[in-house]
């Protein structure tokens, strides 16, 4: 049987509850939901923008995906949630340019993309992510 890891990386920001930034267990790599923080500085990013909110987020996905052994072509499924579906194509459009991007092998990660409110007024996405390693 594999143990199960706790993810850590200063690279994305510090989980403020009683979760870790991420899990490994086996091949698996679970990135908890991440919004657009800076992890540098703790502060909520880009307010009112979530093209760039979407992009800041999956940097903070991409950055504990790594931290647990993968690479972000190794995700094979993201969770995107929006405040609202006027949002939608600025998500998508950043989203697709990132995505793009960090995956080499050409084949891009599954999604679903749900409508809800989140934990933080200033928070437009949330995203998490599920990794397998070879």
């Amino acid at each position: 049987m594999t143990d199960k890891t706790a993810l850590s990386t200063p690279d994305a920001p510090a989980p403020a509850h009683t979760f870790h930034q991420g899990v490994r267990k086996g091949p698996f790599v679970q990135v908890s939901g991440q919004g657009p923080m800076d992890p540098a500085t703790g502060e909520y990013v880009h307010p009112g923008n979530v093209a760039a909110q979407t992009t800041r987020t999956l940097e903070n996905v991409r950055a504990i995906v790594e931290a647990g052994g993968a690479t972000f072509d190794d995700v094979v499924m993201l969770r995107v949630y929006l405040t609202t579906r006027d949002d939608f194509a600025a998500m998508n459009d950043a989203y697709g340019e990132f995505v793009t991007k960090h995956c080499p092998g050409g084949v891009l990660p599954s999604r679903t993309t749900v409508m809800v409110g989140l934990p933080r007024e200033e928070m437009l996405v949330e995203i998490d992510a599920l990794a397998i390693t070879g």
